[in-house]
């Protein structure tokens, strides 16, 4: 079967992002939780029985707090309490810390650092799988034991308000509720006030014992402006003041009562990084102060101590032992021992214990070898030392050896526990082997099909023949017997869960079909490559291709790329490469420009290396090239002399100046936005214009901005897409003003300031309709096979309104990242590309590079928290998951989609020139994207049990599976283009 490169390079990306789901889908697995259990074995231990005594206490200790209230404020970084801020603006909660009764840590969050997965931690007290970073957006009901549920089987009356997330992962559970979404972010007024509303009644009442409160306006200035932003400071003192009115409520409740005291309780879910956002692991996102506040405690005095250091997983055991609960079976937390410190040592030895056991029961579920384990043999000889002491205390020993061997025991169960909690960490959960094989099996396959079929892909027809052949052999039916024979052994052997095995049987063959389909294919075209050699040679693409320096230039830096990313410190700087290799690429288009117009010849002063070698095709170039490039360049047609000349005049000194002008525009983005690790909380200019005191620098930024944007797009367009353009460029300005990250001249109030919903719908009323324009150029070309202006102009309108789509998510600050993106796609089109006439595939191969410089350059980096959550609700009132989604995604990916948009708008000016184009170039980019997510997949599966697996490694993975997802798209989209290559091979 006869297929267009562009065919059959999107096939192989569709076919390799079903192979990268697999792998995400094993990589990312539901952790191992602990099995059910029913009888005795469901109540809690008694005491260690010393010899010759029986002890009575075998049930769950009694509550040590009749109320608990906790307050969690999202976001809420440790220097926010703890810092100069705190001391600033949080007054009250300063003085609790430094004079009160209270017990102050700070709690460590493991990565993802994102809402769902964090409340999972604080209630269950385990860690949660980091695929729950996609879940955050829709979550499911919690069915793993938690705090919540052994609350309500117990009897106590829970109240909650805030963020509806609790709402969806305990429904039911909650007497009385008031859920408000946490995902439209532009708001952090009303959703906190929508909290506050309740306190004053529900303070009154008395028919509860466990109130929660999610407060989630910090969150939302954090996306909004960062944590330096000045609405910070208000926002934490409306918390101080919540806090005060809590405290005190609870206090009055205390008068004249003999019952136990109240507790209230402090916390973060997460903190925010440097830049406002989560979900990474920078010491900004995962420190979160923790504060335990009840009359109970003693006051604090002396010399103030830095909090103590501890995991957030280690409040769900805190809590639930001071409410009188069983501890949660999946829980790795450790008891803080602060809170129960004014207990007798009886009672403190009883809450260890407790705490082991767990623990140690825990551990034997999921490690075959737990005896082996250094913190079960401590537990077991704490266990002991535990009895000894106990028969002790009965036989009425008072003596200080008593009270050593306690002090002894309360060491011993401490490091037991520190110890099985390490060690549960680490074991807690698993990988889905059999997934992650097939899919890497799917990726490897494909990788190896585009190799193999690179020659006849890139030769003049853009054309190769793929053998169905095979399809029909005996090795086919073999290969298929044998991996289904595997699939039942696996499927039926394992003991724990598996999502290929979970599919239905059907779907299954069908996989396993294209896994032996593909090998066959493979073995075919390998067979033709060795064992039939001369059928090869007569391939004329093979017999004359030769290398030029440019082209073993972007052969070294893709291969230095795709072998960095096997260290995270590369991972986490992966910009620097980026960066280095386009600066590299300029200085190598430098050399080319000098060869090209100083030390070449008189007769190749046309003639570049790239197409030197085809004489034949070059003939026919220069008839076609200036009639192309025409329209693209809004340049008169002129003979064939003149042009020559021209180029020898001014246009010369403008293709020598590109490189460098390009090179000066790189480092001016390097200093826009700080990114990666190192250096993310560095400033930078971005931070400077940012800042509130330089509103007026930001707004005379954005507004230039928006003028080059303009005038670097709207030369292509049609007429109405000119002033779509132009009235929607002033609607991304309204709707910046409107939010107030710019000001107009005549907008001085703050009480201005709005959402923005209908300014920013204004201007998605223009980029829809450029795009409709776009499109129906397009059809009209498809259909009624019109000129090739026709179609370029339809792509640019498509491209324009793209680019005004990306205006309008982007933050002000970036908006010169735009600007010099368009800059440099004009000034490499008109000055580099078309006189030195490179190939589809090298031009197709700087695109990439650029797109990915560019990917860095608005800010991003390998971190989930650089995701601008904020871009996904612009224009929205209320969460849409969908829109969302797609805003979000687009926002993040807006530099490597321009880019390829751009590719495609190129190339289909150069179908007169070299018809082959589009097929060249759709093959050359998804050949660069199946390389490093082939690499990287098999470095991540080998690094599995990296220490960074989860904070550098894996945030990575997820980049580069939404990244091949969306790189089959656009080649989708280059295929379905292809139409003029379709028709010529028909004819």
């Amino acid at each position: 079967m006869r297929l267009r490169s562009g065919v059959f390079a999107s096939a192989c990306l569709l076919v390799q992002a079903l192979g990268v789901g697999l792998f995400l889908r094993g990589f990312f697995p539901v952790p191992v939780r602990s099995l059910p259990r029913s009888g005795a074995l469901s109540g809690p231990p008694a005491e260690p029985p010393p010899t010759g005594f029986s002890s009575n206490w075998t049930k769950v200790p009694s509550p040590l707090f009749k109320k608990a209230v906790i307050v969690l404020i999202d976001a809420l970084r440790d220097d926010f309490v703890f810092g100069s801020k705190g001391k600033r603006f949080m007054p009250y909660t300063t003085q609790l810390v430094e004079r009160g009764t209270s017990h102050s840590f700070v709690a460590e969050a493991k990565p993802p650092t994102v809402t769902m997965p964090r409340i999972k931690a604080l209630t269950t007290g385990s860690i949660p799988g980091f695929i729950d970073v996609i879940m955050n957006l829709n979550s499911p009901a919690l069915l793993e034991d938690n705090l919540i549920q052994q609350a309500k089987a117990a009897g106590k009356r829970i109240i909650f308000y805030g963020d509806d997330t609790w709402v969806r992962l305990f429904p039911k559970q909650f007497a009385e509720y008031d859920g408000t979404t946490s995902f439209f972010v532009s708001d952090y007024t009303e959703v906190d006030d929508n909290v506050t509303r309740h306190l004053d009644n529900v303070m009154k009442r008395e028919d509860w014992d466990l109130l929660i409160l999610h407060y989630l306006g910090l969150d939302h200035i954090g996306h909004l402006s960062g944590p330096h932003s000045p609405l910070i400071g208000p926002k934490l003192s409306e918390m101080d003041n919540i806090i005060k009115k809590i405290h005190t409520s609870l206090l009055s409740k205390e008068e004249g009562e003999v019952a136990s005291p109240h507790l209230l309780v402090v916390c973060g879910d997460h903190g925010m990084s440097e830049t406002g956002s989560h979900g990474g692991s920078s010491e900004g996102e995962v420190r979160t102060p923790l504060l335990f506040i009840s009359s109970a405690f003693d006051r604090s005095g002396g010399l103030l101590k830095p909090p103590e250091l501890v995991q957030q997983t280690d409040l769900a055991v805190t809590l639930a032992i001071g409410l009188g609960l069983p501890i949660s079976r999946n829980s790795v937390g450790q008891l803080l021992l602060p809170v129960v410190e004014q207990k007798t040592v009886r009672e403190q030895l009883r809450y260890l214990h407790l705490n082991g056991f767990q623990l140690s029961r825990l551990l034997q579920e999921n490690m075959a070898t737990y005896e082996k384990d250094p913190g079960f043999q401590q537990f077991k000889m704490a266990e002991k030392s535990h009895g000894s002491w106990i028969k002790l205390y009965l036989e009425g020993n008072t003596s200080e050896v008593l009270r050593n061997l306690g002090k002894k025991v309360l060491k011993q169960y401490l490091e037991a526990i520190r110890v099985l909690s390490s060690s549960l960490s680490k074991q807690v959960a698993q990988y889905d082997t059999y997934s992650m094989i097939v899919g890497t099996v799917i990726i490897l396959e494909v990788l190896v099909l585009l190799l193999l079929s690179t020659a006849k892909a890139l030769s003049s027809r853009a054309e190769l023949e793929v053998p169905l052949s095979p399809l029909c052999s005996l090795l086919f039916y073999l290969t298929c017997l044998m991996l289904c024979a595997v699939h039942v052994v696996v499927c039926t052997s394992t003991e724990s869960s598996c999502y290929f095995c979970s599919i239905s049987w059907l779907t299954a063959l069908g996989v396993i079909m294209l896994i032996s389909g593909l090998l066959c294919v493979i073995l075919s075209a390998l067979e033709k490559v060795f064992v039939n050699p001369k059928q090869m040679a007569k391939n004329p693409a093979a017999a004359t291709s030769s290398w030029s320096e440019f082209d073993v230039l972007i052969l070294a830096g893709t291969v230095g790329h795709v072998s960095s990313l096997g260290a995270s410190s590369f991972i986490e700087e992966e910009h620097q490469t980026w960066y280095f290799l386009v600066s590299t690429l300029c200085l190598a288009l430098c050399q080319e420009t000098c060869r090209h117009y100083f030390l070449a010849k008189d007769c190749d002063l046309q003639l570049p290396s790239s197409v030197k070698a085809n004489p034949e095709e070059v003939k026919g170039a220069h008839h076609h090239h200036r009639d192309d490039a025409g329209f693209l360049q809004d340049a008169p047609k002129t003979g064939k002399a003149a042009n020559s000349e021209s180029t020898r005049g001014s246009e010369k000194w403008m293709v020598l100046a590109t490189p460098w002008v390009v090179l000066v525009c790189c480092r001016l983005l390097r200093s826009l936005n700080q990114t990666g690790v190192q250096w993310a909380h560095k400033p930078d200019f971005g931070h400077w214009l940012t800042s509130s005191e330089h509103k007026a620098e930001l707004s005379l930024v954005a507004s230039v901005s928006l003028v080059m944007i303009f005038i670097l797009v709207q030369r292509r367009c049609s007429l109405v897409s000119k002033i779509a353009m132009a009235l929607g460029l002033l609607g991304v300005y309204s709707y910046r003003a409107a939010i107030g990250n710019v000001e107009f001249p005549w907008q001085r109030d703050s009480k201005d300031i709005s959402k923005g919903i209908i300014e920013a719908r204004f201007v998605y009323v223009f980029v829809l309709g450029i795009v409709f324009t776009g499109t129906k150029d397009l059809l009209k070309s498809q259909v009624l096979s019109t000129d090739a202006k026709t179609k370029f102009i339809g792509l640019w309108e498509i491209y324009s309104g793209l680019v005004l789509l990306a205006a309008l998510l982007l933050r002000p600050h970036n908006l010169p990242v735009l600007v010099f993106c368009l800059l440099i796609q004009a000034m490499m089109t008109k000055y580099v590309w078309k006189p030195l006439e490179y190939d589809a595939a090298q031009v197709t191969i700087m695109h990439y590079w650029f797109g990915q410089a560019f990917f860095f350059f608005q800010g991003n980096s390998n971190s989930i928290a650089s995701v601008d959550v904020s871009a996904g609700f612009v224009g929205l009132d209320n969460y849409v998951e969908i829109p969302a989604i797609f805003l979000t995604g687009f926002a993040t990916y807006s530099g490597p989609l321009l880019w390829a948009i751009h590719l495609l708008c190129y190339l289909s000016s150069e179908v007169s020139r070299n018809p082959s184009a589009m097929g060249h170039g759709c093959f050359c980019y998804a050949l660069l994207r199946s390389i490093p997510v082939a690499v990287y997949i098999i470095l991540v599966t080998g690094l599995r049990y990296h220490l960074f697996i989860w904070s550098v490694f894996s945030p990575k993975l997820l980049y580069e599976g939404v990244h091949v997802f969306i790189t089959a798209g656009v080649c989708t989209f280059f295929t379905a283009m292809d139409h003029n290559h379709l028709r010529k091979v028909q004819d």
